[in-house]
């Protein structure tokens, strides 16, 4: 599993907490996008092992192919090869169609991401109300302790 997925897990956990149907509209679409990216990474091994077939099979051709008169094999052998060319052309650039929806579909599972951050950020909220802004002192100013009245307290010294 890789960090988006991890992220992406994390996130859906968190919305679980809101019932509502913006939650579960979200939730829809992010399991549609993660089977379209799992198709398309299919999609993508497959392309990829027809044209390294069909890389073989052109140079198993060109290897074993002798220049001969034509006959019936030899008419066949080009169809054969006509195919070959067909299936690496038609297998090169499907890859690249894929790889052109794979980053698509990335981009709109991001955004899908975004959307989930924003409605975990909404559900802790309603949960837990707005945090309060504790603010760290600045590193490199003292502090001293001050006695008024009997209270201590601690002041910043510059």
């Amino acid at each position: 599993m890789n960090d988006h997925q991890r992220e992406t897990a994390f996130l859906r956990r968190c919305i679980l907490y809101d019932d509502t149907d913006e939650r579960h509209r979200l939730e829809e679409r992010i399991t549609k996008l993660q089977g379209d990216e799992r198709s398309v990474r299919r999609a993508v091994w497959l392309m990829t092992v027809l044209a390294a077939l069909a890389m073989a099979a052109l140079g198993y051709v060109a290897v074993f192919l002798a220049d001969y008169p034509l006959n019936v094999s030899q008419l066949t052998a080009r169809f054969f090869i006509k195919s070959i060319c067909a299936l690496g052309a038609g297998s090169v650039l499907c890859l690249f169609v894929f790889f052109y929806l794979g980053a698509a579909l990335r981009k709109e599972l991001d955004q899908r991401r975004e959307d989930c951050r924003r409605l975990a950020l909404k559900v802790l909220e309603s949960h837990l109300g707005r945090p309060v802004d504790l603010r760290l002192p600045e590193l490199g100013k003292e502090r001293k302790p001050v006695v008024n009245g009997g209270e201590s307290a601690l002041s910043d010294r510059s």
